[in-house]
């Protein structure tokens, strides 16, 4: 068999699926469209008051009586949710490195690790509050504290499950330790580090509304607040629906970084 054969043989492999790509598609969808239907079908059968909970109709009319005000709360929250991400990221990778690379690191910050996780979290909005005041920080912080444990513990997981034969391989070879970690054991965790990611995305929008909740002039855990107070439960249901695209937005662009930059992970799975 030749070279060309084989470059041939690897790119049909690669090659996607056109049906399976539309499945990949169709499928959300049609879950998303039953739901509303299944939604729609219980206020009618029902008849729900609008004012406990508000038809599809009711929802969709809120949103478009004043979507400029929801889509100005919708980017706060947004940038809110990606600023908490990205620090605890830039904070979580390293430490988790650290507590891959070092026994005595992980005995020491593990302990802490967990009992800062074990704290709700709703109990901390209202200090960050008082320390940092009503601005975007305190959201920021709470993103961040709700993110950054599943990052750091799927990010070290990753990074000691690393097979020791192919780190002895690329030793044994003349690389270095700091070598063998950026070749070998840091793309093989990978993998992991993705499935800490996607699963803090959700995290990082529940931390900014958690936040919003207790101190906020701006953002949509604001606005359900308000409107909480003035009984106006479709603008309610109008915020959290688009908290909820929020979430699926950063999760689907998590998982098609994924592909991107690791599609052997894919091939294997």
């Amino acid at each position: 068999m030749t070279a060309q054969t084989l470059s041939k043989g690897h790119r049909k492999k690669a090659r996607v699926n056109p049906r399976d790509l539309a499945m990949a598609w169709s499928m959300p969808v049609l879950g998303v469209i039953g739901t509303v239907l299944v939604w729609w079908a219980a206020t009618v059968v029902f008849a729900i008051d609008p004012f406990l909970v508000p038809s599809p109709v009711d929802v969709l009319e809120s949103f478009t009586t004043q979507p400029g005000y929801l889509m100005e709360q919708f980017w706060v929250t947004l940038l809110e949710t990606v600023q908490g991400f990205a620090l605890a990221v830039l904070v979580g990778v390293p430490i988790a490195v650290l507590i891959a690379m070092s026994k005595i690191v992980e005995q020491v910050l593990y302990p802490l690790l967990l009992i800062v996780n074990a704290v709700p979290k709703v109990a901390i909005a209202p200090i960050l509050v008082v320390w940092m005041g009503f601005g975007q920080m305190p959201k920021i912080v709470m993103v961040f504290l709700l993110c950054f444990f599943p990052i750091v513990i799927s990010t070290a997981t990753g990074l000691k499950n690393t097979p020791a034969e192919l780190v002895d391989l690329v030793k044994s070879l003349g690389s270095s330790h700091l070598q063998a970690f950026f070749k070998v054991r840091f793309p093989n965790a990978m993998p992991h580090v993705m499935v800490g990611l996607k699963t803090a995305t959700s995290l990082a929008v529940i931390g900014a509304v958690i936040a919003e909740f207790v101190g906020a002039d701006a953002g949509l855990g604001f606005v359900i607040v308000q409107s909480g107070a003035s009984a106006d439960t479709a603008l309610a249901f109008a915020s959290m629906a688009m908290l909820g695209v929020m979430s699926v937005v950063l999760f689907y662009v998590l998982s098609g970084l994924e592909k991107i930059l690791l599609p052997w992970a894919e091939d294997n799975r």
